[in-house]
């Protein structure tokens, strides 16, 4: 909703542009004057000039166009629902925290599933288990006493494969898939994401991530296909039309997220403030919201994080309450006209507002919130708020109207559970395996080779390293759990870790000596594969704070004391690197013949051993074609990608640059710095 403002063009019918009718009195213009002190803030003013949206918040057009009948369907059921009835659907709920008979009894209009949640608790449910959940919701959905029955709709992060789903594929997280380049590989495994989620009864993927990042602190880097705006608005567009296509059988909502400038917080810190002019917030952090509403994208996540424009000198506060940039902006200037979800209890975030109490989220724009626990309450504040007068009854109408706007559109009215859908129920839905396997070829980026790779049959092959039989590491966050710890190789029966993908790729024509396992007995062998990199993480708990120096070996001294010792063998050393960002490696460089950067490959280790073992006649298999979608730091205190910094401390390896078997290039012996501290801010 948009309140006219004095100079405020007026349209047809006696109506300003916004819909509003035109003040016919003084005593109607003050009233409707006083509603933007309630919109706004009570003590906040009308945004000046320099507040307001700049030029580059330029139209979008969207092919799913806007519907007259569908409209009028909508204007329909509207007319039928209760105020309480209307704050449900904008309701989304967590399914440990909400039965079927409660969805039915509160009219909900969205449940989710956080990382490391399942079904009756269990991390081993089966896609049956799934759908049958997803049916449960959906009956009582459809069992209530509204005049007209809303379906509900089922969120899930799916950020790579249906990654809280017990069996499926996992894929490449995005920063590997930024190193391919490849924008129809993006679509693949968007349309296999969505077989997946949809064959598990779930409507609606929480990605695609389009954070452009900004420094290697960030602890959600790995959720980023790169820092060049351009990359991230064309895979924007790939993956939407990949997962939802034109709404047909198998496709899947998608939400772009997360809105805005949540890689570009200040010294990567997460949650933290984005400091950048709102031109620069446009140019650089809004490209993949323009890529993918292009594409079709009916939803986009508001982001944690709080924006200050230093060019105004206004700290706008946190994203969940900025109206100027949800509703001013996207929904109005660019003309976004899906839904707005609030992020995990994000609105207790923005002074005045609890988890179950913001009435300046609504008003700022935000149409459904993830309140996951206090959904109750949130329901029972908001219809008070409403009656109150501290939420004007129309902005409650604009966000329902959206919400049923997407689930039209999506075909949600059809009238099917999901257990009634094409290929409902099949794990195979789940599983990509040779997509997957590709996908990590691709991503694979050769920093260093000195002639070790690649790997001449007959060779005998030591594998070590505390990476190399662990399927968690390499599959990193947002798999299974929340931060993708407490797993094991056991909770993915049908991955492939990298010491297996060797032996499978090794057959009869390489000897692979498994050097992982205490007491091993490691004999005589000709090259060693050392794993190593980072253990699983995601945001928060993924920070490396300021002023910590970005040495990997700080934080993982095992790895740098494993390739030392490795190296006094005299033998060639192929380190293969997992990790979730750049980091500073000139120490581990110096060690390695080799230096394969894996990012966080997901679940096909074959994937891997495609690249560096070799095939008949000892020639290549396949030749790296992964190029670095970031820097890589030549030093443990340059970690903003920011131009200034690049400038002044060069970094080691520039974005785009990646060696191949075809073009070989030598790295030398490195410098290597001892800074452990970054100083004071």
């Amino acid at each position: 909703m948009k309140i006219p403002s004095p100079n405020r063009r007026v349209g047809a019918r006696g109506r300003t542009l916004s819909g509003f009718p035109r003040p016919r009195t003084a005593a109607l213009a003050l009233a409707i004057t006083s509603m933007i002190g309630i919109i706004v803030g009570a003590d906040a003013q009308p945004p000046t000039q320099s507040e307001r949206p700049v030029a580059e918040w330029r139209k979008v057009v969207n092919p799913i166009r806007r519907d007259a009948s569908m409209e009028a369907r909508i204007d329909g059921i509207l007319s039928g629902m209760s105020l309480t009835q209307k704050i449900g659907q904008m309701t989304q709920a967590e399914i440990k925290s909400i039965t079927p008979e409660e969805v039915r009894a509160h009219f909900i209009g969205s449940v989710l599933n956080g990382g490391g949640s399942w079904p009756g608790k269990n991390k081993h449910a089966s896609v049956t288990d799934w759908l049958a959940l997803a049916d449960a919701y959906y009956a009582a959905s459809m069992s209530t006493d509204m005049a007209v029955k809303i379906p509900i709709i089922w969120g899930t992060d799916a950020v790579h494969g249906h990654s809280n789903v017990y069996r499926a594929t996992l894929f490449p997280h995005n920063i590997g898939l930024g190193a391919a380049r490849d924008p129809a590989l993006i679509h693949e495994i968007a349309a296999a994401t969505a077989s997946g989620v949809r064959a598990s009864g779930i409507d609606w993927v929480f990605a695609p991530a389009v954070p452009v990042v900004q420094d290697m602190r960030w602890g959600r880097m790995y959720e980023s296909y790169g820092n060049d705006p351009a990359l991230i608005r064309t895979y924007a567009d790939a993956y939407v039309r990949g997962l939802q296509g034109s709404f047909g059988e198998g496709s899947a909502l998608a939400s772009v997220k997360h809105f805005l400038g949540d890689g570009g917080t200040d010294k990567g810190k997460d949650q933290g403030q984005t400091i950048v002019t709102q031109r620069e917030l446009v140019r650089t952090h809004a490209q993949g919201y323009f890529g993918g509403l292009r594409a079709g994208a009916q939803n986009i996540m508001v982001s944690y994080n709080s924006w200050k424009d230093p060019a105004t000198g206004t700290d706008h506060g946190k994203m969940h309450g900025i109206r100027m940039l949800l509703t001013d902006a996207l929904k109005e200037k660019v003309g976004f006209d899906g839904f707005l979800v609030s992020d995990w209890n994000a609105i207790e975030q923005i002074p005045g507002c609890t988890k179950s109490s913001c009435p300046q989220a609504v008003n700022a724009g935000v149409d459904m919130f993830m309140v996951p626990d206090d959904w109750k309450a949130f329901i029972e504040n908001t219809v008070r708020q409403v009656e109150a007068g501290e939420i004007p009854m129309a902005r409650i109408d604009d966000a329902v109207r959206r919400i049923l706007r997407v689930k039209l559109r999506m075909g949600m009215f059809d009238g099917k559970a999901p257990s009634e859908h094409p290929r409902a129920g099949d794990l195979a839905a789940l599983q990509h395996k040779d997509l997957a396997r590709r996908a990590v070829r691709e991503s694979l980026v050769l920093l260093k080779n000195d002639g070790a790779l690649p790997i001449k049959p007959g060779a005998r092959v030591l594998v070590v390293g505390k990476g190399a039989d662990n399927i968690p590491m390499q599959a990193g966050g947002w798999s299974l759990t929340w931060q993708g710890d407490e797993t094991t190789n056991e909770d993915y029966p049908e991955a492939q870790s990298l010491l297996a993908g060797l032996r499978a790729v090794a057959g009869d024509d390489f000897t692979i000596l498994d050097g992982t396992r205490v007491g091993a007995k490691i004999g005589d062998y000709d090259v060693a594969i050392v794993v190593i990199g980072e253990k699983p993480y995601a945001e928060m708990k993924g920070d490396v704070a300021w002023p910590a120096a970005t040495t990997h070996s700080l934080r993982y001294p095992e790895d740098r004391e494993l390739l030392e010792a490795m190296t006094k063998s005299g033998k060639p050393v192929v380190t293969v690197f997992l990790s979730g960002r750049t980091s500073y490696v000139n120490d581990l460089l110096n060690f390695s013949n080799a230096f394969v950067a894996a990012w966080l490959p997901g679940s096909e280790g074959a994937g891997v051993a495609d690249m560096l073992l070799a095939g008949a006649g000892g020639k290549p298999r396949y030749d790296f074609r992964g190029r670095t979608s970031f820097p890589w730091p030549g030093d443990p205190c340059a970690s903003s990608f920011a131009p200034a910094v690049l400038s002044a401390t060069p970094p080691r390896f520039p974005a785009g640059y990646g060696l191949s078997y075809a073009r070989p290039k030598a790295v030398p012996v490195l410098s290597v710095s001892a800074k452990q501290s970054c100083g004071a801010r």
